[in-house]
């Protein structure tokens, strides 16, 4: 079983990665990174789309050193970092990498904030080609 979950550092990623281990204990999983080009929707210009590149680079590469760790030696973990819109970026990445469950972190908003700031987890939920299962933090 290759189970998906996408990391970005914060405590309901983590969360995930955690619950991914101990629900799924033989599986392969896969640590994703997206990284969001909105993010960077300020820098760009002349000059400046390849200093938010690099930063990116560096915070997904700091991020998924820290999912490396979290994992037990024996647990079969990869790690893989991709530019995207992260919702729609985790569901294309399901579909194209064989992978047969998603473990998805939520920070558990709803009303106004939820609307105003989208969930990553609600449209994989609604989008994934496979079984997906939602870690809600406070």
């Amino acid at each position: 079983m290759r189970v998906l979950v996408p990391v970005d550092g914060s405590a309901p990623s983590n969360d995930a990665l955690a619950y991914a281990f101990e629900r799924f204990p033989d599986a392969e999983f896969i640590a994703l990174y997206v990284m969001d080009p909105v993010d960077g929707a300020t820098a760009w210009g002349p000059g400046r789309t390849n200093d938010w590149l690099s930063a990116a680079e560096e915070r997904s590469e700091t991020v998924l050193e820290a999912a490396l760790d979290a994992a037990d030696a024996d647990v079969a973990i990869t790690t893989d970092a991709v530019v995207g819109r992260p919702a729609h970026t985790v569901v294309e990445y399901a579909d194209e990498h064989d992978v047969d469950h998603v473990v998805v972190g939520s920070h558990g908003r709803d009303g106004i904030s939820r609307i105003l700031l989208g969930s990553v987890a609600e449209t994989v939920v609604r989008r994934s080609p496979v079984p997906v299962t939602v870690c809600r933090s406070p």
